[in-house]
């Protein structure tokens, strides 16, 4: 009986079916091996990162700069430029992309600490500017802080001299998350000469409640020798894509740019930054979320009768009441990254404020590393 096409197809693949069931496999491909387990990513709480990322906006933005990656930010840049010109309410020659606000205070250093000058700071700090000033062979001085964990700035415009190239106040400031406030800061501007430039970094601005603090950046007219360090990686969420800006006189700006890297802004973080540049429901959001894990890690502290220092950053210093070293790499082992040894304070921890998650994780590590003070 002849068959037709389909009945001739399903004879003929069963055919074919049997013959390869029946045949050796002596040409078969050897297994694949067992592909290696997936390294769990590490809880990274060493940083000051905000864990919860950029906002959707900005997100939505940095999809859409991929048609524009081929291209140099030539008319990005100065869009971005304008956006905080008219925010801030400044003409463009007032005002300095970087490459994060790191790249402002190396700027700083080299337009202003040549020939062996010296630069001011706290201790502890943000160390970029005085580890570039020994990088430049310059002079770093340090003030020890406060008893209450404070830059001591009337101790800080004492040590002005004629050698003085730049003073630098982080503020709040990183490791300790304290504040100086408003009216010391302009008692101290007023003490400082108006020949050494002061570079007020305020790149944990956005995290603060404390009324007595503010931006200095009204001031600029005022203090032609003061600058100011901005960054997108804090509350924007966007410290992997190295944003950031200076805001100062003509003179201190032209200074800096005489420094900095051409072209240092790509086209993904100036999109992601011209979407979410003071987004107030986004800035709201991400200190609602931050506040509500460092009061809780505040509670959680107090219970185990453990001493910290009130933080007006999305980090906290913990006195561990030992060498932070051996407890850091204890962390490292438990898969959680936490905050590096800084001279000054040995014994105190600095913990990035993380998602609810990644802080009781955090808290189950703390409590096991180094046990809750006896009551």
């Amino acid at each position: 009986m002849p068959m037709n096409r389909r009945q001739f197809t399903q004879s003929l693949g069963a055919a074919l079916g049997a013959g390869a069931a029946l045949a050796p496999r002596l040409h078969a491909a050897p297994p694949a091996p067992p592909a290696p387990a997936a390294e769990a990513r590490p809880i990274l709480l060493d940083n000051n990162e905000n864990p919860y990322g950029p906002s959707p906006a900005a997100r939505a933005a940095i999809t859409a700069s991929e048609a524009i990656a081929c291209r140099y930010a030539d008319f990005t840049e100065p869009r971005m430029i304008e956006r905080l010109a008219a925010f801030y309410q400044l003409p463009h020659n007032q005002i300095m992309l970087g490459c994060g606000s790191t790249e402002v205070l190396c700027c700083a250093d080299r337009a202003f600490l040549a020939g062996g000058k010296s630069a001011i700071a706290s201790r502890p700090t943000f160390e970029v500017v005085l580890t570039l000033a020994q990088a430049m062979q310059a002079d770093p001085v340090t003030v020890p802080e406060t008893a209450d964990f404070r830059h001591d700035l009337p101790a800080m415009a004492a040590a002005v001299n004629a050698n003085t190239g730049l003073v630098y106040v982080c503020n709040p400031n990183n490791p300790t998350g304290t504040i100086v406030t408003l009216a010391e800061l302009r008692a101290f501007l007023d003490r400082v000469p108006a020949r050494v430039p002061v570079l007020v970094d305020e790149a944990y601005y956005d995290f603060v409640d404390d009324p007595a603090y503010g931006t200095v950046a009204p001031w600029l007219s005022r203090y032609p020798n003061l600058i100011v360090a901005r960054t997108f990686s804090k509350v924007y969420g966007m410290a992997g894509l190295r944003l950031g800006y200076a805001l100062g006189s003509p003179g201190m700006i032209a200074a800096l740019r005489r420094h900095k890297l051409p072209m240092n802004a790509n086209q993904a973080a100036l999109a992601a930054a011209l979407a979410c540049f003071n987004d107030r429901a986004h800035i709201a959001d991400q200190r609602r979320r931050m506040f509500a894990s460092r009061n809780w890690l505040y509670a959680e502290l107090r219970r185990d009768r453990r001493r910290y220092i009130p933080s007006q950053g999305n980090f906290v210093m913990i006195d561990l009441a030992t060498d932070v070293e051996p407890v850091v790499a204890a962390f490292r082992r438990r898969n959680i990254l936490v905050g590096r040894k800084f001279p000054a304070m040995g014994n105190w921890l600095r913990i990035t404020i993380g998602t609810p998650a990644e802080m009781r994780a955090f808290m189950a590590g703390l409590r096991a590393i180094v046990p809750a003070r006896a009551a």
